[in-house]
């Protein structure tokens, strides 16, 4: 218990700054004191089911992840909700990467599922994205279902 609680905090402490927010707007936009809030922040007191689903969608993270995601050991602060960070890759000789077991398991892949390599080459915004190949095409309503026969 003493570890979901510090996990809270840690987590309310950050999102707190991470938006820009006081304790006072927090507390204003879920409906309790500002003291309450403090309390929260320094794991003195849970907030209850309700205020953790408000705090959750203010912020925009998962329930889940604000009462149980441990900073500490993932190794990095709680992530927007529906965003995943899961490891860093290698490019190898001919470019193949290996997707990392967490990423592969959370999207369900499987060997011999296709994916579509997306590309950004604007240097403000630079990367490269992968996304599953029905989905792209359910996306695009098939306009480019004959590039991707090739």
């Amino acid at each position: 218990m003493n570890s979901s609680k510090k996990n809270i905090a840690a987590n309310l402490r950050y999102l707190r700054n991470r938006h820009s927010l006081s304790q006072e707007e927090v507390a204003e936009k879920i409906g309790v004191s500002r003291q309450s809030v403090a309390k929260w922040e320094n794991g003195d007191s849970l907030p209850d089911i309700i205020k953790c689903e408000a705090l959750a969608d203010l912020y925009d993270v998962s329930l889940n992840d604000l009462v149980r995601f441990d900073p500490e050991e993932e190794g990095m602060p709680i992530p927007p909700k529906n965003k995943h960070l899961f490891d860093l890759v290698t490019l190898g000789e001919r470019g193949q990467i290996v997707l990392p077991k967490k990423a592969r398991d959370t999207f369900n892949l499987k060997p011999g599922d296709s994916l579509v390599v997306l590309g950004d080459t604007n240097p403000g915004s630079s990367g490269i994205a992968l996304i599953d190949s029905q989905t792209f095409l359910h996306m695009t309503g098939h306009v480019i279902d004959n590039f991707l026969k090739e």
